[in-house]
């Protein structure tokens, strides 16, 4: 699935060109491509292989330990492993040392691993899939990976298609199929595509290999909605040339939805359309993330500082360079080595949680790196149309310039129709061409008629007929059975309009690549021929057809589109930009209809230009849209449709949570200023009585300075900037607010249009929609719908920040702890760079012993979330980066180095006779002391922080038997073992416990007072 938008070429697309030039297939060419006869080649092409593996067997390990020792820190431990290696510079047993390191690596490795063995396997299955060819001996099967540039492949309905082809031949009688390309485009309508005119009126599949003939075709490319080519066939008298365009290809990846095909492959393995459009997203990391990695530098800091005074106090005697060394490794322990594990493994479970989460089911986490940055939201940018609103059109409104028709007078558009075709069945045979007097009097029945006929004419969509239990398919379509049928389009607008014509009595029953039938209410069927199609492009924002009455030879050129275009297309009148305003007003999404009737020179004419556009190579769009322009003058204007985009369910009291919390929502649409405004009064993203200042056209800094000046001045007043001042995309907002504000924005779409602003944005939130799936495979959280942004923010984000904000600075507690000790230690024993504990001790401390309860924080929670969801100002609290900030790194220091002295110095004060003692009382207070701060900070307590601290109380207790070498055994069994170690343990921990009450007490948090 692409994880892209095909607009610009993407960094995988430029690293895929300069691979091409590397490995001797020079730069992409223009390529002519003989049909089945691959030896033919003109140059180079790359094997049909998809690869989305990472490495290979060679590249694997050092791949992964090279991006693993490229981040300081990991290198540093390197290091410090290593230098154990030197007799001059060991502190003890090496295991101390490469164990921990051997732990992280092991993870990743393994993680890795995992995740390029899924990759393999994936890639084979596509690789292995057997395909039929066609060849002078007949039929022969073929792998996927073996297919050639030049090869006639078939491909059978519901099947995918294996590489970028040019389609020739169907078998289905309309000349036409279907193809399903929501794993292309994330579209999940289906498009139509035309074989070639001349492959395709030969007698059979096996002729293509009688003809001689060639695809001539552009360099491979990244755009998947455009391409440029011609097919000849040389062996005909003369020489036949047909334009080639999008509508004649098969990109690879896409599905046959209908009949089976047969195409001549023109572009494979890395030269494929979808593979030059798999973009690796850029690999976000987190803010958190970013704030832990400066808190350890500041650590890195500490570390150089307090050697060079542990030197500096022996006053450099000796070798003291290899002191400082010594000292850097003994407190080593000053950067935890375990922070990142746990940060990562906390993540895990933060992603776990939110996919377990039966109040948002469905919902995906697809980049597990990030969780926390949805605790820390400022700006939410989102689309409207699918995310907001629901892509589920209801016709609303047609007008007709003195007359309107609501929902509640449908009946009487119904009953206009229905008299047209009564009295049209009674009349004599129309004559050609209308007379003067039908002209003058075009009576409003003729009117509505008019518009109903031009809206259930001018689509692109198609009935599709299918079996329902009782009718079967081919019966179905000959009967034009109502049940049976669904429309197929590219748009749920065009579904809602034929569907309308179709309850007021006109239906779209039959369509092919070169014909309609309507059915009127008198069951009579209208044949139309299509002549041409000019489809809907975001550029041209309108779509028109050409097509001929088969009843009376008349050719009418009908065209919808937007009003911005159309009011420049239809002849003048008076109330077209009105009605469009207040059609509009009333959250409508409104199209203009137009129509135009053509004399057969006229048409004639017109088509010789455009075939003629159409075969150019060069300039090939501009050339089209010229002829076509030529066509788009003094259309007469029949009527303007207006249909409705439902809002999804419980976007208002979602978007009132966000705005609670201190979120600012900017919604980003490409619909007309009305429709966007009302949208944002519907969805109470304005309050109804809030004033709204639109930003008027700008054209330099001084008018954009006073516009600002202007607004500022408004109180409480909602911003609306139009796309004409504005001048850039959805993806080209994020970055601005990231410079200019500094905060981090959140991007939620439904649409492939979206993808760019998903994947810019800090964190991308993508909707599952109508318009596929393309945005929520790009986000890193993929979502059901809008309503379940507010709990993944409110209470996920929250949770997430708070846990990780705990967790990292618990796990730096637990590690500055140690190195306090030894620095104590160190400095009572005239500066000896010894090691207080060794060996199992060191390693038993950071992992089995005090492992568990400290990553059992991953599972507090100060508030319900229920309280979270009813209370969103909560979220705001994080917004100032409170949990994890300096001030709490400096407490949690100060902390440290209190409760590391007083364990030391108590030990060293009570110890009796023997070093031993000191390494058992010492230890064991540490220990008691983690523990008991775990249970210190926890605010809501779960079962498995219970059983975490007991049970690593109890590993503690058992392991002593096995520490022999470090620990006496038989004075930990004394009675003055037991109180010494007490003592130091309630010195160590009391004046916290009572600071916190105190605190609690006289300044609680805000969360307190909703808990109590």
């Amino acid at each position: 699935m692409l994880r892209s938008v095909p607009q610009h070429p993407t960094r995988a697309c430029l690293a895929c060109c300069e691979w091409l030039r590397c490995c001797g297939g020079g730069e992409p060419r223009p390529r002519t491509v003989w049909l089945g006869h691959p030896e033919k080649r003109d140059q180079r092409y790359p094997r049909n292989v998809i690869n989305n593996q990472k490495y290979n067997v060679f590249t694997f390990l050092p791949g992964v330990l090279f991006n693993q020792f490229k981040y300081f820190f990991n290198l540093y431990f390197l290091l410090l492993a290593c230098s154990q290696f030197v007799p001059e510079m060991r502190l003890g047993a090496l295991y101390t040392y490469w164990v921990p390191l051997g732990f992280v690596l092991a993870v990743t490795v393994i993680r890795e691993a995992v995740e390029e063995i899924r990759c393999y396997v994936r890639d084979r299955e596509v690789n292995c899939q057997i395909f039929s060819r066609l060849t002078a001996r007949g039929t022969v099967k073929v792998k996927s990976s073996n297919i050639q540039v030049g090869d006639l492949i078939i491909v059978e309905k519901n099947q995918r298609v294996p590489a970028d082809m040019i389609f020739l031949r169907t078998s289905e009688k309309n000349g036409s199929c279907f193809l399903r390309t929501d794993q292309l485009d994330g579209e999940t309508d289906w498009k139509l595509r035309l074989p070639v005119a001349c492959a395709q009126r030969l007698p059979t599949a096996a002729d293509l290999l009688q003809i001689r003939s060639y695809v001539y075709a552009e360099e491979p490319n990244i755009d998947i909605h455009n391409f440029v080519g011609t097919f000849t066939r040389e062996d005909s008298d003369p020489p036949i040339s047909e334009s080639l365009s999008i509508e004649n290809t098969l990109w690879a990846g896409t599905v046959i939805a209908s009949g089976t095909v047969v195409g001549v492959v023109l572009y494979t393995g890395r030269e494929l359309r979808s593979v030059m459009n798999t973009s690796n997203p850029r690999s976000k990391i987190g803010l958190f993330d970013l704030e832990v990695n400066c808190l350890t530098k500041i650590l890195f800091g500490a570390l150089v500082v307090v050697s060079l005074v542990m030197v500096a106090l022996q006053h450099f005697a000796g070798r003291w360079y290899l002191q400082i060394i010594r000292f850097l490794l003994l407190f080593s322990n000053i950067i935890p080595i375990s922070l990142r594990v746990n940060l990562d493994m906390g993540k895990i479970v933060y992603s776990w949680v939110i996919r377990r989460d039966s109040k948002i089911p469905g919902t995906v986490v697809r980049s597990s790196t990030i969780p926390e940055q949805l605790g820390r939201i400022s700006y939410l940018l989102t689309d409207k149309t699918g995310t907001l609103t629901q892509n589920e059109m209801v016709f609303k409104r047609l007008h007709l310039g003195t007359v309107a028709y609501g929902l509640d007078s449908m009946d009487e558009v119904q009953s206009h129709i229905f008299s047209i075709y009564t009295q049209q069945s009674q009349d004599p045979p129309a004559q050609k061409g209308p007379t003067l007097t039908t002209k003058v009097r075009r009576t409003m029945s003729s009117r509505v008629h008019e518009a109903v006929k031009a809206i259930a004419l001018c689509h692109n969509v198609t009935p599709v007929y299918e079996s329902n239990g009782a009718t079967d398919q081919a019966e179905a379509e000959k009967r034009y059975e109502d049940s049976c049928r669904v429309y197929q389009a590219s748009s749920p607008d065009e579904v809602a309009l034929v569907q309308w014509t179709e309850s007021v009595g006109l239906t779209l029953v039959g369509r092919d690549q070169s014909s309609m039938q309507l059915r009127t209410p008198g069951d009579q069927i209208l044949n139309f021929t299509i002549l041409q199609i000019f489809p809907f492009t975001y550029e041209s924002k309108r779509m028109g057809i050409i097509v001929r009455d088969e009843s009376t030879g008349e050719i009418t050129f009908y065209m919808k589109g937007a009003d911005v275009v159309m009011a420049g297309i239809v002849q003048y009148n008076d109330w077209l930009e009105e009605e469009c305003g207040n059609m509009a007003r009333e959250g409508l999404r409104v199209l203009v209809v137009a129509k135009k009737s053509l004399a057969e020179e006229q048409y004639q004419d017109f088509e010789a230009r455009y075939v003629q556009a159409k075969l150019s190579v060069h300039d090939r769009s501009l050339k089209v849209a010229t002829v076509i322009e030529s066509l788009e003058m003094e259309m007469g204007l029949l009527c303007l449709t207006g249909v409705e985009d439902q809002l999804q369910a419980d976007v208002r009291p979602t978007l009132e949570t966000l705005r609670n919390a201190g979120i600012k929502v900017w919604m980003l649409t490409g619909d007309k200023l009305e429709t966007a405004t009302c949208t944002a009064k519907n969805a109470h993203l304005v309050t109804r009585n809030q004033d709204i200042h639109v930003f008027r056209l700008v054209t330099n800094r001084s008018e954009a300075h006073l516009e600002l000046n202007a607004f500022r001045r408004k109180h409480d007043c909602a911003l609306v900037i139009s796309g004409d001042s504005l001048e850039v995309g959805k993806a080209q907002i994020v970055p601005l607010l990231q410079e200019r504000t500094g905060k981090l924005t959140c991007a939620v779409g439904d649409g492939g249009n979206d993808v760019s602003m998903i994947q810019e944005s800090d964190c991308g939130v993508g909707v599952e929609g109508k318009e596929g799936k393309q945005a929520s495979l790009a986000a890193d959280f993929s979502i059901t719908q809008f309503k379940h942004l507010g709990r993944l923010l409110m209470v996920h984000g929250r949770n997430s920040y708070k846990r990780s904000a705990a967790l990292s600075q618990f796990v730096i507690h637990r590690s500055l702890c140690i190195s306090t000790m030894q620095a104590v230690f160190s400095s009572v024993f005239y500066f000896a760079s010894v090691p207080l504990y060794q060996g199992f001790l060191i390693i038993g401390y950071s992992t089995i012993y005090t492992m568990f309860p400290v990553f059992s924080l991953v599972l507090d929670k100060d508030v319900k979330s229920e309280v979270a969801m009813l209370y969103p100002e909560l979220y705001k609290d994080l917004l100032k980066g409170r949990p994890l900030s300096y001030k709490t790194f400096l407490i949690w220091v100060l902390i440290s180095i209190y409760q590391g002295s007083t364990i030391m110095y108590g030990a060293l004060l009570l110890f009796e006779s023997e070093f031993v003692h000191i390494v058992a009382i010492s230890f064991t207070s540490l220990i008691l002391t983690e523990l008991l701060m775990v249970a210190l900070t926890i605010q809501t307590w779960h079962w498995l922080m219970t059983v975490a601290e007991l049970l690593s109380l109890a590993c503690y207790i058992a392991s002593l038997v096995f520490l022999h070498e470090f620990i006496d055994v038989y004075f930990i069994a004394t009675l003055s073992f037991l109180w010494k170690v007490s003592v130091i343990t309630l010195v160590s921990c009391l004046p916290l416990y009572v600071l916190k009450y105190l605190r609690r007490r006289f300044s609680p948090p805000s969360y307190s007072k909703l808990t109590s």
